[in-house]
């Protein structure tokens, strides 16, 4: 197979330029001005268009059980969802349930391999803590895991005592793997879903404030010290306040490992949108916040404070009893209107992974708060180096996989639950205006999307092997 992209204008995370790209089995064999045509190439003009590396997404779950139903897109829905919008890599987080870390790796293979769209791989979490599972930390590399979660809320279930967690970034310091957190306090939280529940105060909203901003700062610096005291690189998933930012910002000035990711979701909304009838849609962990919080993590994106832009998608039904129609056949789930009457029931969860690139360059790039370098860095180049999958993913250069997207700046579109392809029955941004979109998108050379067409498959995903020791940006 062989590919020759003409006459487009590259945008990496450093520079922008016009050139050719030339592709063979799958990656990248040439890049430069008027590559001679090949014979027998496939010849693709993008003269006007951008063209991009393929997105990758760092913090997606998929098919994943939660309040007695399960998210409601799957390794294959999800993936085509991310295509759509220009993500051609996602990482999955495997839960630790019962059996050893292994056991649980097998059995997310088991659920994902055959349905998956785009190239993939896993984070594990860390739900407990003994001498066996430390050793079990230890040969996730084997598996092609160089990262694991770890949680300061969500007591009784996946929450690790502080020394737990000191305990697991020393394990992880030693195999070079990354150490991920879920920045919330799970004692103050408890406490206040207990006092709301039993005052009657069910609404949407409440889900916001009983998990206050200030739990989420303090877990900020509490776990950045703890890393500091390991000499662990951290990495802060979902970062939603300002107060996050700023301690991000106080932990790196002073020369801790430690990085942020932030989502789509955590600059546009507040906790105002939860406030409104259909607010279940909003619910998510952590919650969304205020103005102020918006403003600051833009800020913390444009002067690289925060170092990706992730999504952590997980899907549900707004109303699951009402089957939509994917793929020519309905589809009904249980979702958010378990908890139509008490917050504490609806799945905690949002769709993102198509909204994600998109949405972030018309109201990013193009409203001047990043650079079109700063779009690439922050969706595609930064997160494929932080997990170890650089230069393979994230880059357009030689060697690389030939994971491309044709960006057409000018195309105009209104967006919403029928463009985004997820499985699910609304979309955030629903009526939002777009103005560029992806036209064509590549996987290791292969098109998978044209235009409104799906040309991808499930299985044709990969599952990707990385490697430990990957930089501290």
């Amino acid at each position: 197979m062989t590919l020759l992209i003409k006459n487009g204008k590259l945008i990496t995370a450093s520079e922008s330029f016009y050139a050719d790209i030339l592709v063979e089995e799958e990656q990248i064999a040439l890049v430069g001005k008027d590559l001679p045509v090949p014979d027998n190439a496939e010849v693709v003009d993008a003269s006007g268009k951008l063209v991009l590396p393929g997105g990758v997404d760092p913090h997606v779950h998929l098919n994943l059980p939660m309040f007695g139903t399960v998210s409601s897109d799957d390794h294959y829905t999800g993936h085509k969802a991310a295509a759509f919008g220009g993500t051609t890599t996602c990482m999955d987080f495997v839960p630790h349930g019962p059996g050893s870390l292994k056991e649980n790796i097998d059995g997310w293979h088991e659920r994902a391999d055959h349905l998956a769209a785009i190239d993939f791989s896993f984070h594990v979490n860390i739900e407990r803590w003994s001498e066996q599972v430390a050793a079990e930390i230890v040969e996730l590399v084997n598996d092609g895991v160089t990262s694991i979660k770890v949680f300061t809320a969500y007591n009784g279930s996946m929450r690790l005592e502080d020394g737990d967690i000191f305990r697991v970034m020393r394990v992880a310091k030693e195999n070079g793997y990354l150490t991920m957190l879920h920045a919330e306090n799970g004692d103050v939280i408890d406490i206040l879903v207990a006092e709301a529940v039993a005052a009657g105060n069910l609404s949407p909203e409440w889900h916001a404030m009983t998990r206050p901003a200030w739990g989420a700062v303090e877990a900020v610096l509490r776990a950045s010290a703890l890393a500091g005291q390991a000499d662990a690189p951290l990495y802060v998933v979902h970062i939603n306040t300002a107060g996050g930012v700023d301690q991000l910002k106080y932990a790196r000035e002073r020369g801790l490992s430690v990085m942020g990711e932030t989502c789509p979701q955590y600059l546009f909304f507040t906790i105002d949108n939860l406030r409104r009838q259909d607010g279940a849609k909003w619910v998510c962990s952590p919650p969304m916040r205020t103005l102020e919080d918006n403003q600051r993590l833009w800020q913390g994106l444009k002067n690289g404070t925060l170092q990706t832009m992730g999504t952590d998608h997980c899907a549900f039904f707004y109303d699951g009893s009402k089957p939509i129609m994917y793929e020519g056949k309905p589809v009904a789930i249980p979702g958010k209107e378990l908890g139509k009457d008490d917050f504490t029931k609806i799945p905690n969860g949002l769709p993102g992974m198509a909204d994600r690139m998109p949405i972030m360059w018309t109201y990013g790039v193009r409203t001047g708060l990043m650079s079109e370098n700063q779009f690439v860095a922050l969706n595609c180049t930064n997160p494929a180096k932080i997990f170890g999958l650089y230069p393979r993913k994230g880059s357009l250069i030689p060697g690389a996989d030939a994971d491309i997207v044709i960006w057409d700046p000018d195309r105009y579109l209104v967006y919403g639950v029928d463009v985004a392809h997820h499985r699910t029955d609304y979309n955030l941004y629903e009526g939002w205006e777009l103005r560029g979109y992806p036209e064509k998108v590549f996987l290791r050379g292969k098109m998978i999307v044209d235009g409104e067409r799906w040309l991808g498959k499930a299985g044709m995903g990969r599952y990707l092997n990385r490697q430990p020791f990957s930089p501290v940006l």
